[in-house]
């Protein structure tokens, strides 16, 4: 696994570098603002860019959209304190593949890493259940989410599961008694259909659309 590191405070760059170099993996740079994540991750090719929402000259949220819109390959995780809602959706829809929190313990972080190189939302329980109570409030009037009608009945159903945190090809595959390819045909689907890149996209869009009916509340 090859990561850059896209933050503002030095020393925070340094500890994380220690820390995943402690467990093998590789960093292959660091970027102390956005628009030097987006130059650095163009050259450098990572498989992951770990990257802070408030930083100077081009915040998170703008370099992760920037980013992959350029390189859709690149994953970008949101590493951040921030538990805003606004920051949240709006990490996800500029194409995040998770949104994790510096207050996370050694091996979630690690762990969610792993999901992240899989093409797996990578997000923290507190997140899940922030979208899952999101989810269930109350929504004014929204637009459509374009090609959302053309979901089929599994499809929805498969997107149902991703929203309650069933994200893995294995998970999805058990749940609704079927094989791991056949899931990974629906969720293409799922994403072609609604002009989005990345699972984590697909879980926002359905929260902000009213796509699906969760059947499970928000823990607390």
């Amino acid at each position: 696994m090859r990561i850059l590191l896209g933050d503002d405070h030095a020393l925070f760059r340094s500890s994380l570098r220690s820390l995943l170099e402690s467990r093998g993996i590789e960093v292959v740079g660091e970027a102390s603002n956005g628009r030097q994540a987006i130059e650095l991750a163009c050259t450098l090719k990572p498989d992951i860019v770990l990257m802070d929402l408030s930083m100077p000259v081009l915040n998170g949220i703008e370099a992760t959209k920037e980013l992959i819109e350029r390189m859709p390959e690149i994953k970008v995780v949101i590493l951040t304190a921030s538990m805003e809602d606004d920051d949240l959706f709006n990490a996800l829809r500029a194409g995040a593949h998770g949104y994790m929190l510096k207050s996370l313990e050694a091996d979630g972080f690690f762990e969610l890493l792993e999901r992240a190189l899989a093409g797996e939302p990578a997000l923290t329980p507190e997140v899940s259940r922030k979208i899952l109570a999101a989810f269930s409030k109350p929504k004014s009037a929204e637009p459509r989410a374009e090609g959302s009608e053309a979901l089929t009945g599994r499809e929805r159903e498969v997107l149902d599961l991703m929203v309650e945190g069933v994200t893995s090809n294995r998970q999805l595959a058990k749940r609704l008694g079927l094989t791991d390819n056949t899931v990974k045909f629906h969720v293409r689907n799922i994403l072609d259909k609604l002009h989005l890149t990345s699972r984590a996209q697909a879980v926002s869009h359905a929260v902000r659309y009213g796509l699906v009916e969760p059947r499970i509340k928000p823990e607390g």
